[in-house]
């Protein structure tokens, strides 16, 4: 199924940054055994591409919301998120996937 990126979270998120990256990730089952690499709430996971890509991290309030926004090193690519994580590593899809993904159907 098609996913728009800016709506990617959790483990579907992570199924995509380990796509960009070119690792392996054995199905959408969250099992750490199977999937360790948790890129949208590990900052140990997710650190290293965020300063490898030069990205930067913006907090924008907005009234009684708030929003994340990541943008790439040269400018042209930025997401949100309800983190700085999540907008980065939706940043850092986007970057290299593209606007929509296609996600397995195992999704959970």
């Amino acid at each position: 199924m098609k996913v728009k990126t800016s709506e990617l979270s959790g483990v579907q998120l992570d199924w995509a940054v380990a796509i960009a990256e070119g690792l392996p990730f054995k199905g959408m089952v969250v099992d750490e055994e199977l999937n360790p690499l948790r890129y949208h709430n590990d900052w140990k996971s997710a650190g290293s591409i965020i300063e490898r890509e030069g990205m930067s991290l913006e907090f924008r309030p907005m009234g009684s919301m708030h929003e994340w926004v990541a943008l790439s090193s040269i400018g042209d690519k930025y997401a949100g998120g309800e983190t700085p994580l999540i907008a980065a590593m939706r940043c850092y899809v986007f970057s290299e996937l593209g606007e929509e993904v296609e996600v397995p159907d195992d999704t959970p």
